[in-house]
């Protein structure tokens, strides 16, 4: 059997070499020989704001991103601004709209900044399609070519949960920026002497909230449509606490380049984050997206100085004994994790550094997680509790619990 290790991408472009993001993300061998529908790697996040401007000018000083591509009304776009943020292999494409009925509105005026796509690059974008549609997919854009003087995109859509959808982009002939329409521009804002060239270098999952009772309807619709496999399950005790409760599953591709956990609310006493999000999303999205990082103490020490909030977790996590028998030797010691905040898992493969970000707009929806790993394929079990009750602590502050 030859594996063929899908996700590979431009170093000279991300900067990210293939056993980088074997460290970054987990990636596993695969062989995509016989995947129906074969999804290589994140192609981009991307964004509805309401204010584009502002808020790809808070990405790049807050999250350090390099502004690589834009589209607007100077470069005959009238309707709307597009600004294309890179970071690593990560991508951030921030959309909003310019006229009072531009349609970009109406959906931010129903769901606020948030998540409308989650673009994936493939290798056979009609192929995909036409998997997708023997399986029962909504097609929201056939394949079709775009292109320009940097050649051609091949590129479709589907849809997935609630108003958002799955771009699918083959650009193996193309050369530019981002897309035909887009033309190259670079960051005006000037960085201070020793700052690090990124924060982080890589997607390691985006998770879907929804409603529910539907959690396994996406599941089923990832296994058949795409593809992808499970990687893990928290249901029951593993994923509550004496206030509020949700069941979690995560899928996959096969090379676990591209990883979408899916939650949905449980009953329990009070209101879950699920159904903090739901309500003020206005139904199902993209709650949170988890960015890989080699040292996220110093990619947290920057973004806490650039006013990035993250959630506080009390002393008594970092001292309790039982932790620190539990996850042993680890590269960073408890009493620096415990300065910054940070929390620690171990699991069979290895163990894995994260953080939780506060929501970053208005709304309690959106939010990020930094994540360093350290061979652990998991997302942080042995957190749950404490992660919950941190974001608990916050929708009471909220009024929403």
């Amino acid at each position: 059997m030859v594996l063929i290790l899908t996700g590979m991408t431009n170093p000279a472009l991300d900067d990210v070499s293939y056993d980088q993001l074997r460290q970054l993300v987990g990636l596993v061998d695969h062989d995509a020989s016989a995947d129906p529908f074969p999804v290589r790697a994140m192609d981009a996040v991307v964004f509805i704001a309401g204010n584009a401007t502002q808020t790809a000018w808070f990405y790049q000083v807050a999250f350090g991103m390099q502004l690589v591509a834009y589209a607007g009304p100077e470069t005959g776009q009238p309707g709307f601004k597009s600004f294309v943020l890179k970071s690593g292999s990560a991508r951030f494409v921030i959309n909003g709209g310019v006229r009072p009925d531009s349609p970009l509105l109406d959906h931010h005026r129903r769901h606020g900044d948030g998540v409308i796509d989650l673009a994936l690059e493939v290798s056979d974008v009609d192929k995909c399609v036409r998997h997708a549609r023997e399986q029962g997919a909504t097609i929201l854009e056939e394949p079709h070519d775009v292109g320009d003087e940097h050649g051609t995109v091949r590129r479709a859509a589907i849809a997935t949960y609630g108003e958002t959808r799955h771009s699918l982009v083959d650009r193996s002939r193309y050369s530019g920026p981002y897309l035909p329409g887009y033309q190259a521009r670079t960051s005006t804002i000037t960085r201070p002497d020793g700052a690090p060239k990124r924060l982080f270098q890589a997607i390691d999952h985006c998770v879907g909230n929804v409603e529910l009772g539907k959690m396994d309807y996406w599941v089923d619709f990832y296994h058949r449509v795409m593809g992808f496999v499970n990687m893990a399950e928290f249901v029951g005790d593993d994923i509550a606490t004496e206030y509020s409760a949700l069941m979690s599953k995560v899928v996959s591709n096969g090379n676990h380049r591209v990883k979408f956990p899916l939650n949905e609310p449980a009953v329990a006493k009070k209101k879950s984050q699920i159904d903090e999000y739901l309500e003020f999303y206005g139904g199902a999205g993209c709650q949170h997206i988890a960015l890989a990082t080699n040292d996220i103490i110093a990619t947290v020490r920057a973004m806490r100085a650039a006013g990035v909030e993250f959630l506080d977790t009390p002393d008594s996590y970092y001292d309790d004994p039982e932790l620190r028998a539990r996850i042993g030797e680890v590269r960073v010691p408890i009493e620096t994790l415990k300065e910054h905040r940070i929390l620690v898992d171990r699991d069979e493969d290895g163990y894995l550094l994260q953080i939780f970000t506060k929501p970053v707009g208005d709304r309690p929806t959106v939010f990020y997680e930094l994540i360093e790993r350290h061979g652990s394929l998991g997302f942080g079990k042995g957190n749950f509790k404490a992660l919950f009750e941190a974001i608990e602590r916050e929708q009471e502050r909220r009024g929403n619990l």
